[in-house]
């Protein structure tokens, strides 16, 4: 029980809190396939917007669908930048993510913000917090997969696959990758008002390295469930999330330091990418060996 309590229930609960965070990276990552650095300041962005209006009074759910709209704006941002100024999209969601910071601690007026006695959407029961999130994780995977079965969003995907041919097709590419952006962030920052929540603050450097966690959970998550479809793809990002918080655990319990995990986070990155280029190796090796 010990193991149940201290280890699995913990990781559960952070791997599908955060695999809303990777939901939404998925959708700029391997959707319309641009990279987004914007995330890592509109997570901040939708804790520091829901902690604030938490501290102010306002009730849990609108204070948290904040998160969700304060989120998107920073996603919108970046869109235009990118689909307007014709500024490349790293660049622009960089531009954004700085400029994000000076925001973030306007809306809290300081550099953290504590929530304890506070109201919130998060329980104080462990089992309640997981089912929350399974819930919410679930809810979202279900109208990611209703969105891309519908006209905008088979287009948005074949934004992705094949820009010049949406064009053809009488699409503005520019809109799919602007709504993408939008969508994409206002899912991270609803993220983010979930994970203020659950770890009882906001905080001004919260969302640091955001992009390269997400990441490691989507490329893990991928590599052991397979995306070959959208239902497919959604559910590994979630699974994935959980697997990476599980390793991110191991490795605390390993002894290694706080300091360690960015590195550690890196290093799983890594594995993740180069899986499927040893698994093309060991492939072409046995091809070689039964010629």
């Amino acid at each position: 029980m010990n193991f149940v309590a201290d280890f699995l229930l913990p990781v559960c609960q952070q791997g599908l809190v955060w695999g809303l965070v990777a939901l939404g990276v998925w959708i700029t990552f391997r959707v319309v396939n641009v990279p987004d650095l914007t995330v890592d300041g509109t997570l901040t962005t939708g804790a520091a917007t829901a902690a604030r209006l938490l501290t102010m009074g306002v009730h849990p759910v609108p204070a948290t669908l904040a998160g969700f709209f304060t989120g998107a704006a920073g996603g919108v941002i970046t869109g235009l930048i990118h689909t307007r100024l014709r500024v490349q999209p790293l660049l622009a969601s960089i531009i954004t993510m700085t400029g994000l910071y000076s925001v973030n601690l306007r809306i809290m007026g300081r550099s953290n913000i504590a929530l304890f006695n506070l109201t919130t959407l998060v329980p104080d029961d462990d089992w309640a917090q997981l089912a929350l999130f399974g819930v919410i994780a679930a809810a979202m995977i279900l109208l990611l997969n209703l969105f891309f079965r519908t006209e905008l969003g088979l287009a948005m995907r074949a934004t992705g696959d094949n820009d010049a041919m949406v064009r053809m097709l009488g699409v503005s590419s520019d809109s799919m990758r602007l709504l993408a952006f939008t969508l994409s962030n206002g899912i991270v920052g609803l993220g983010g008002a979930f994970i203020a929540q659950y770890g009882g603050f906001a905080d001004a450097q919260m969302g640091i390295g955001t992009i390269v966690a997400s990441l490691a959970a989507l490329i893990t998550g991928e590599t052991l469930f397979g995306a070959s479809s959208v239902p497919r793809a959604t559910v590994a990002a979630v699974l994935g999330s959980v697997v990476y918080r599980a390793l991110y655990a191991l490795a605390l319990r390993a002894g290694f330091q706080a300091s360690d995990l960015k590195l550690i986070t890196a290093a799983l990155v890594v594995v993740a990418l180069s899986i499927p280029q040893i698994k093309k190796s060991l492939r072409m090796a046995e091809g070689g060996e039964a010629r």
